[in-house]
């Protein structure tokens, strides 16, 4: 809360001391199968963050292959359920429904999700992923009474970019965690993988990219170790994937389609996976938007 009230920003996870009932329900829900059930996801949602004291609230609700909730329909119900529950606690809610039937921007992994980050922050992330932040941003603006209209919630967060306040916010967070603020400008803080492997395209035929398994993705990067399998396995923060082709690109023979970073582990198995985790067509793919739904 120290760093909240002096800078302003801050990433918090749920301590023991917040919502300590949570934790027990969650085991419950666990037992008895009503993990999926909308109600208990959306109180257990919302319990942490009213119990943080937010007084305004911004969700991104994920949906898709990759996400939690599958589809829409669902998503959007679990959405209205937690923006009431914000309504009725007298809180400012709005829920962003979002793309996740492929991974979002083009890196997974934590080395490589920081960097997509910051060069973001640059003005020179991923279409899908800037269209987010920015989105999700006015979003903040605009439910904070900052602004009275998306255009002018969007000129304002366009500003903290070009200006660089938003760069220079996230060096003050990370020096104020311990961190090294110049990383913002030297990856070579980080530590980077060993191996650097792209995976290319075999066939004869040209194409394009039709669908990416986000879920798929995800578990051959864990494979590499930038994930955990079981709560005791030691997260590799230098490894990960980055995609070089994302649904609706064309492909050729000898394209890169990704690169896997790599420390050793699992890179046969982590590499299958990612091929097999694209499927193609002969003819032109339509993109989804990255903003599916806004529900206030």
């Amino acid at each position: 809360f120290n760093q909240v009230n002096e800078i302003g920003v801050s990433i918090i996870g749920q301590s023991s001391n917040i919502t300590p009932a949570d934790k027990k329900l969650y085991a419950l829900r666990d037992v008895t199968g009503t993990v999926e059930s909308i109600g208990l996801i959306a109180s257990s949602i919302m319990s942490k963050k009213l119990a943080s004291g937010a007084d305004h609230i911004v969700l991104d609700v994920k949906v898709g292959k990759g996400a939690f909730m599958k589809d829409l329909e669902t998503a959007t119900k679990l959405a209205e359920t937690m923006v009431k529950i914000g309504k009725n606690a007298k809180r400012e809610t709005v829920a962003t429904l979002t793309d996740m039937e492929q991974p979002l921007g083009y890196a997974i992994g934590n080395r490589l999700e920081v960097i997509e980050a910051i060069e973001t922050l640059k003005n020179n992330g991923p279409k899908d992923f800037d269209t987010l932040c920015r989105a999700l941003s006015a979003e903040i603006v605009l439910v904070a009474g900052l602004a009275n209209d998306e255009e002018t919630a969007f000129k304002m967060v366009d500003e903290v970019i070009v200006n660089k306040k938003a760069l220079n916010k996230l060096g003050e967070m990370i020096e104020y965690q311990g961190g090294n603020k110049d990383v913002i400008n030297d990856y070579s803080i980080m530590k980077e993988a060993n191996q650097e492997i792209d995976l290319l395209y075999l066939e004869e035929d040209q194409c394009y990219v039709y669908e990416i398994d986000a879920l798929m993705i995800g578990e051959a990067a864990m494979n590499l170790g930038a994930g955990r399998a079981k709560i005791d396995d030691v997260i590799d923060h230098s490894v990960g994937v980055v995609l070089r082709k994302k649904v609706g690109d064309k492909v050729v023979k000898g394209d890169i389609i990704a690169t896997i970073f790599a420390n050793e582990k699992g890179i046969d198995i982590a590499s299958k996976m990612v091929i097999d985790a694209y499927t193609m067509s002969k003819e032109e793919v339509k993109t989804r938007d990255v903003i599916l739904k806004v529900v206030r």
